[in-house]
């Protein structure tokens, strides 16, 4: 069917994916790509990205924040400016840094629920 809505979301996310692997870009750029998958082949996608794309270089945009711990950099953004950019290590070795913060106060929502 036109612009494939007879495809769910996920399965659209998924073509994308499988699309880019084929033309072997050089450039990738990544819009809550997983947003719409189940954890289990968010976990798959994200394995392929790493592989498949490793010399490839990858912007993502991500909510889900264990989508981009593995990057070689992170900037986080707050409202619009750039409020850190640097390595995930780094970032997450200073206590004061928004993404620790935002991934303790994700951890602290799951143990929470728990």
């Amino acid at each position: 069917v036109e612009n494939g809505e007879n495809f769910s979301v996920g399965e659209r996310q998924l073509l994308c994916v499988a699309r880019a692997l084929l033309r072997q870009c050089k450039v990738l750029i990544l819009d809550e790509a997983t947003a719409a998958m189940d954890a289990e082949t968010d976990a798959l996608i994200q394995e392929t990205i790493r592989t498949s794309f490793q010399d490839c270089t990858t912007l993502t945009i991500a909510h889900r924040l264990h989508t981009v711990l593995a990057s070689d950099r992170i900037m986080v953004l707050n409202k619009g400016q750039v409020a850190e950019f640097d390595e995930p290590s780094k970032l997450l070795a200073n206590e004061n840094s928004r993404l620790c913060s935002m991934l303790t106060a994700m951890e602290n929502k799951i143990s929470v629920r728990g």
